[in-house]
């Protein structure tokens, strides 16, 4: 069994069940229950015993089958098909006892299997994915199973995948053009460029070629080697790139700059984010002339909460950028940065919408807290319940919801989200008559700003929707580039804006 951690997200892999087994196999089974059960127990946010998730997780074969159900009686586990007891076990002895109450889940699906056509349809891994649904079901929105086949996929985005050249190219009439290059693939260092021409693959022609076969040209075995020929569109200089191919997570931060301010487009925070972000910054920081730098977390739903912490720290001095609260000793952690701000102090606006959450959510909770950026747009989704993740016997995936998250000043990310100190979602009026407000402080709109950060858990919901009602969540627009760019080059207004968070 081994775990890692993760921010809660809503994700659903979607899986291709296994043609139908002519029998159960109880013994590969039970193994995976006891795994799952003894991860679980002592990891949920708030704690249930053995029985409980067990007795939960039956409910599955119900959802598979409506004329079976299970039922504690009398001291009984007693299996029902419509109103007949078709198997009857004495309950374990203990509600705790991992062994015993994972050979009972397995013996009552054995004796389902026998008896329902519908259950021996979906397989035994449609009972093993029913019993786990139903079970989360109690927990929160976001635990969940992920079975065999999906989590081997789900692993292998997390952790690389399939090696490549590390560039994502697209066609344009006859030619493919490099469109982006992964900061921490194979091609990076070797002074390839975006815009310029792919005319070749390991010596093969791309031109006429369809982007699925120069794409499958460009994957292939890890450390295989590749040969690029790149150039301009005349031709006249072309170039033979020698790499090896590397397994790399997709890129997930990619760079645009105009007018001297810098904007990090940041897509998910995989394995790899803080490094893209890191190398992007560098490149940047070596212009003098850089006026700001503008961070696009719209629509990023996020990832891995230490990508999040470790982005924060390439741009705050030090202090905590988050809180982490649970029952098990090591999903309670503060989790502090030092070491410099890699920009120097330069103006950092982030740009969110009611679809930024997560990880996301952490490094804007964090640059904000500590006045090191203002934030644009809407009020953001409010995910803070952050997961571990437990590789369990079959090969699948457990993502269990182990702690909350709390921003620097104190206040819950679940539900609440991040109010932003420019709100664009009301309209353009109400951007102007906030902008107008900062010119002439105090602001208005302090006050949102101010009850958001006050706020304590544990909230309720009229409480949390009475917050956000006051920027309410929204996509993005282009409004929100426009005052990052207005506020960047007006540092006055810049500090009013960071002015409107309360001090610790």
């Amino acid at each position: 069994m081994s775990f890692s951690v993760a921010l809660a997200q809503e994700s659903q892999s979607n899986t291709i069940q296994p043609p139908p087994e002519k029998d159960f196999d109880q013994s590969s089974y039970v193994n995976v229950i006891a795994t799952a059960l003894t991860f679980l127990q002592p990891r949920t946010l708030d704690e249930h015993s053995i029985k409980q998730l067990c007795l939960w997780g039956l409910n599955g074969l119900n959802a598979i089958d409506p004329s079976l159900s299970v039922k504690e009686e009398k001291g009984l586990l007693n299996l029902y098909k419509v109103q007949n007891i078709i198997y009857s076990t004495p309950l374990p002895t203990t509600p705790d006892n991992i062994k015993l109450w994972s050979q009972s889940v397995v013996t009552i699906w054995s004796n389902a299997w026998k008896n329902s056509t519908t259950i021996q349809s979906v397989g035994a891994q449609g009972i093993v994915q029913a019993f786990f649904d139903e079970l989360f079901d109690h927990l929160d929105p976001y635990s969940r199973y992920v079975a065999p086949s999906s989590a081997t996929t789900d692993r292998d985005t997390r952790d690389g995948g399939e090696a490549s050249a590390g560039i994502s190219v697209i066609k344009q009439g006859n030619f493919f053009i490099i469109s982006s290059i992964n900061p921490n693939g194979p091609s990076w260092e070797t002074g390839i460029a975006t815009g310029q021409r792919l005319y070749a693959v390991d010596g093969k022609r791309t031109a006429k070629q369809s982007i699925d076969t120069v794409s499958k040209w460009l994957r292939g075995k890890e450390g295989s080697p590749l040969t690029l020929t790149v150039g301009s569109s005349t031709r006249k200089r072309t170039k033979v790139i020698r790499i090896k191919r590397e397994a790399v997570p997709p890129a997930t931060v990619f760079a645009f700059t105009s007018d001297n301010i810098v904007m990090l487009k940041v897509t998910a925070f995989s394995t790899d984010t803080a490094e893209e972000i890191s190398q992007y910054l560098d490149q940047a920081t070596q212009d003098m002339k850089i006026k700001g730098l503008i961070i696009d977390l719209r629509g990023n739903r996020g990832g891995v909460l230490q990508q999040a912490i470790t982005s924060a720290a390439l741009l705050l001095d030090n202090g905590i950028a988050a809180t982490t609260q649970g029952r098990y000793d090591d999903a309670n952690h503060i989790w502090a940065v030092q070491g410099g701000d890699l920009t120097k102090g330069i103006p950092i606006v982030i740009l969110v919408d009611g679809h930024t959450a997560s990880a996301a959510e952490i490094l804007t909770a964090a640059l904000s807290d500590h006045k090191r950026a203002v934030v644009i747009g809407s009020t953001t989704l409010g995910k803070g319940l952050v997961q571990t993740i437990a590789q369990l016997p079959d090969n699948g995936e457990l993502f269990v919801t182990w702690s909350r998250v709390l921003a620097p000043l104190g206040w819950p990310l679940q539900g609440l989200g991040v109010m932003p100190q420019i709100c664009t979602s009301r309209g353009e009026q109400f951007v102007t008559k906030q902008i107008n407000a900062l010119k002439n402080p105090p602001s208005f709109y302090k006050e949102n700003v101010v009850a958001s950060r006050k706020a304590r858990p544990p909230l309720d919901a009229k409480t949390i929707q009475t917050i956000r009602s006051a920027c309410p969540a929204a996509l993005g627009t282009d409004a929100d580039l426009t005052v990052a760019n207005m506020l960047i080059l007006k540092p006055a207004l810049y500090k009013q804006a960071l002015d409107l968070i309360p001090n610790e």
